[in-house]
């Protein structure tokens, strides 16, 4: 008499119950989309511009007066209590950056149109109010 036993292969989901398998699945799907970008701060949704027209602003040296990183000596704005370095403009176009009233060496106030973009701030006009 030949007796074969017959074995059932049985997978790990099938000893959960139905309730917890599905939280298991979903847990899944929500791990799986942010790990692959679904909450990436590099999309485009996620970046955003500001664009200042007219807007008077504080205006120095980045690195001595706002101290953001870098080395030299570059010219930079600061908005709502945050600082952007400038492009577009140099800080030499504004007088000598290291007089007694210069750039390197005081905070002063500037009438600005540009844009805030990628972190920096792309100027198209900056006009220096005199104090």
């Amino acid at each position: 008499m030949n007796t074969m036993l017959s074995y059932k292969r049985l997978s790990f989901l099938e000893f959960l119950s139905p309730r917890f398998r599905s939280t298991l699945v979903v847990c899944g799907m929500v791990l799986t989309t942010a790990v692959l970008g679904g909450c990436s701060p590099s999309s485009p949704a996620a970046v955003k511009e500001v664009e200042l027209v007219d807007r008077t602003v504080e205006i120095a040296c980045g690195q001595c007066q706002f101290k953001l990183s870098g080395s030299g000596c570059d010219l930079a704005i600061r908005v709502d209590g945050k600082a952007y370095f400038a492009d577009g403009s140099s800080i030499d176009d504004h007088g000598d950056a290291h007089a007694a009233d210069g750039l390197c060496n005081a905070i002063r106030k500037a009438k600005v149109t540009g844009t805030i973009r990628h972190g920096r701030f792309q100027a198209k006009q900056i006009e220096l109010i005199n104090d």
